[in-house]
């Protein structure tokens, strides 16, 4: 179910300070066409924490026209530390969606066996298969493999982003012994190719706002065994996260969009603040050729 590229998107805002539902369809389209596998939507980088449940309503209707038309999978992010809040939320998804990413509760640090608790109770409410998120520098919470592995037993807990800040041992155990039907997905843009490589099967990255086809590229070069084309790919990839992530997500890309036509404002809502001319100027000579 998660094979491929998927692209968390960014909400595009107007001048007024709304959703621009026009922008969100078309860059959703112009991904899709470009060979992406599906769309994530009210993740980080779509600033969910800043919007409004009408906002959040307007994003997820708008992905799941297009990912209808297209036959592509949508994920949409559910919040919360809360077990019940979260199983509510979960249950109020929309027709249209297909899964939901859900991050591993976030400043509570339940410990490994709240962790488990806490997927289990969800698994067994929601009506759509669960990608759990795993990202421990924002959440507060370590969880190992072997936790990971359990969950990942459960029928609907269908796999996760792993989002550990880099190549660690837990994600090398991981993936060297997954749980039948379990697969993992590469959060962390700079480090999608070494993750790739061991036996992620594909990505939900941000990156790929820019460069979509070189993206995807590297994830059906890894999947076929096509090593000496996917290092390089991931090499010259890595170079435009680098530059996309100089400034917090989504700032130097939404800035990079605003400046390609693609978004009506490069705006952001507070507490972030667009990012500076220098980082979208560099992000843009990148995107335009990341091997230089």
């Amino acid at each position: 179910m998660l094979r491929g590229l998927h692209v968390p998107l960014v909400t595009p805002f107007t001048s007024s300070g709304e959703v621009a539902v026009d922008a969100i369809e078309k860059l959703a389209s112009d991904y899709l066409d470009q060979g992406a596998a599906g769309l994530v939507a009210l993740g980080t980088t779509g600033e969910v924490a800043a919007l409004d449940p009408g906002e959040r309503e307007l994003v997820v209707e708008a992905c799941a026209r297009v990912c209808a038309e297209r036959q592509a999978l949508l994920t949409v992010g559910v919040t919360g530390n809360d077990t019940r809040s979260t199983a509510r939320a979960l249950q109020g998804l929309p027709s249209g969606v297909g899964a939901a990413l859900v991050t591993v509760p976030y400043f509570l640090r339940p410990g490994e066996r709240g962790v488990i608790a806490h997927f289990e109770a969800l698994a067994e409410a929601t009506p759509v298969p669960l990608v759990i998120y795993h990202i421990p520098y924002r959440t507060g919470q370590a969880v190992g493999a072997a936790t990971f592995r359990h969950l990942g037993a459960h029928p609907m807990i269908a796999g996760m982003k792993y989002a550990a800040g880099g190549i660690d041992q837990d994600a090398v155990d991981l993936l060297g012994d997954l749980p039948e039907g379990f697969e993992v997905v590469g959060g962390d843009d700079a480090f999608i190719s070494p993750l790739l490589a061991l036996g992620a099967v594909g990505g939900i990255l941000a990156s790929a706002h820019l460069q979509t086809r070189g993206y995807v590229e590297l994830v059906e070069a890894w999947n076929a065994g096509d090593a000496a084309r996917a290092r390089a790919l991931g090499h010259r990839l890595a170079r435009l996260s680098a530059a996309l992530f100089a400034e917090p997500n989504p700032t130097v890309i939404k800035g990079v969009l605003h400046a390609q036509g693609l978004i009506p404002t490069p705006d952001v809502r507070l507490p972030l603040v667009p990012a500076g001319e220098a980082a979208v100027s560099q992000a843009r000579l990148v995107a335009v050729h990341p091997g230089e």
